[in-house]
């Protein structure tokens, strides 16, 4: 079973992500399970998620606290200090963001960095932050967890055609680097 962390910003997106990825992961024969956590219920206020994704049933309803993977999108929030709490070592971390691995401190325990320009690509396509599905074609290639034509296919029936668009964008655009020094 892998154990997963989101840490975003309410209005982006993260909770229909999530339930994109689960819907997918069952699709293809596998189990998943979602847990939002939210704070203060407003838009741009912090919010986190926990993600479990595996071939057998997943009996374990808790928060994750020790993460294999943190999906990151926004990346004011790396300077946050619960941000990479309990990241195991080797972890990968996926963050929407122009700046380099350098500029955002990943911690040394991040065995792999990659980062996307996911906010940049729903500027284009929408006009607005919502950067969800650009993240879920990053998380795709990086992770290879889900299917990733039946993940097109939950974002096309969920969101449309052009949220597609954002996905490929993501899954091409990601850049991808050993955190190792």
């Amino acid at each position: 079973m892998k154990e997963i962390r989101l840490h975003g910003r309410g209005g982006q997106g993260v909770v229909k992500a999530s339930q994109i990825v689960v819907k997918s992961a069952v699709d293809a024969g596998g189990y998943g399970q979602f847990i939002p956590f939210f704070g203060v219920e407003r838009k741009g206020s912090p919010v986190f998620g926990f993600l479990r994704l595996g071939d057998e049933p997943i009996r374990r309803n808790t928060q994750v606290y020790e993460p294999e993977l943190l999906l990151i999108f926004d990346d004011t929030l790396v300077d946050l200090p619960t941000t990479y709490d309990g990241l195991k070592q080797d972890g990968i971390i996926i963050v929407n963001s122009k700046k380099s691995a350098s500029e955002l401190k990943i911690p040394s325990q991040a065995g792999k960095v990659a980062i996307v320009d996911a906010t940049g690509i729903s500027l284009k396509l929408f006009g607005k932050n919502i950067p969800n599905t650009a993240m879920l074609g990053a998380f795709a290639k990086v992770t290879g967890l889900v299917d990733w034509e039946i993940l097109l296919a939950e974002i096309t029936s969920e969101f449309g055609e052009k949220n597609k668009e954002a996905a490929i964008a993501g899954y091409y655009e990601v850049s991808i680097a050993d955190n190792k020094k």
